[in-house]
């Protein structure tokens, strides 16, 4: 837990790192303001709650509420019977330290939550934020696209660098670690751009989950939100390609498929840097605003095909009502798959439509 000084009367920063950065961190913060073990008890039932089935998801509301504990404890004031005008205070301080309106939302969001779920407990006198406007969100993506030329030089420049790290590693011109890292970043990429997964289903993803279906190449990613269910996608022969050079780095042995050193996944802030990395050694201008979603929304606009073809939103493969349904043309077109696995894609169309 992030050193505060949480005595009342403080004055405190509402932006930056957050005071809780997880579950256990909340817990523990909460039982060093002094709040009564039954708020403690069901602040734990509430995100063991259907929407906060994800580690992830868990851990954004422990940050988000963590704020607003913290301000209360500056303030002197006991958050089980708080007067919904210190909500608005709250919420004002956090539009004075300038914060987003779709950050001041979801803090508010995450305390109101919280107020509904303990209050049915029995745990608060009554919830503060309740019947209080939310600030207005603009439904504008703020996501940094991606055009299908600068998408293929990105993956094109990660196959080639992959292919240099490893050839100098053979000719022992280059270390072990060098010549693994490249062929992680490659596999990695291709791996986002063919399932259009979100970032959660790149760092979840266990090595076990590769394997065939029907003969075909395959991968089951675990689904955001759902706890133990995957979604299976098959894997052209590049990404298939990419995957096999990086486990000849990685070994066998069961675990995240994209691990560190330690054996652990991948860091969420590790992916958005490589993104950026790559983007920038592929000569794209806002390279350093990428990250895991521009690729995402690339996938998901520009539809394959012949050039000009104007984009269009799409269900696959970023999800689909029934999986199998869309699985199905895509395991016939892998069947007659020409793709040179070891040349990797040569233009926009080969990885959007490989």
């Amino acid at each position: 837990m992030t050193e505060l000084d949480v005595r009342g009367g403080e004055q405190i920063t509402l932006r930056g790192t957050a005071p809780a950065q997880n579950e256990f961190e909340l817990a523990d913060l909460m039982r060093a303001i002094g709040l009564d073990p039954l708020m403690v008890a069901a602040t734990e039932g509430w995100l063991a709650g259907e929407k906060r089935t994800s580690a992830a998801t868990r851990r954004g509301y422990s940050m988000d509420l963590s704020w607003w504990l913290v301000y209360c404890a500056s303030r002197g004031l006991d958050p089980a019977d708080v007067h919904p005008l210190e909500a608005g205070r709250y919420m004002a301080a956090l539009r004075e330290h300038g914060l987003s309106p779709a950050t001041r939302a979801r803090r508010k969001s995450a305390a109101s939550s919280w107020y509904a779920y303990i209050l049915r407990a029995g745990a608060v006198v009554r919830d503060p934020f309740a019947g209080m406007e939310s600030p207005s969100v603009t439904q504008e993506s703020k996501t940094r696209g991606l055009s299908k030329a600068q998408l293929d030089r990105m993956l094109a420049w990660a196959h080639q660098d992959a292919e240099k790290r490893r050839s100098a590693y053979e000719g022992r011109r280059g270390s072990f670690s060098r010549a693994r890292d490249g062929a992680r970043t490659y596999a990695l990429l291709c791996l986002m751009v063919v399932t259009g997964c979100r970032v959660g289903g790149v760092i979840g993803a266990q090595l076990s989950g590769l394997g065939q279906d029907r003969e075909h190449p395959v991968v089951d990613l675990p689904v955001t939100g759902q706890t133990g269910k995957t979604r299976r996608f098959p894997l052209p022969a590049y990404a298939a390609a990419a995957l096999n050079a990086y486990l000849e780095f990685r070994g066998d042995d069961d675990g995240p498929l994209f691990r560190t050193d330690a054996g652990k996944p991948m860091a969420q802030s590790a992916i958005f840097r490589q993104i950026r990395w790559v983007g920038g050694k592929a000569k794209v201008p806002h390279a350093v605003q990428l990250s895991p979603r521009s690729l995402r929304h690339a996938v998901a606009t520009y539809r394959p095909g012949t050039p000009g073809a104007q984009p269009h939103r799409v269900q696959e493969p970023l999800g689909h009502a029934d999986p199998r349904t869309a699985m199905e043309p895509q395991l016939r077109a892998m069947a007659t798959d020409s793709v040179d696995p070891h040349k990797g894609p040569t233009n926009a169309y080969s990885i959007l439509n490989p």
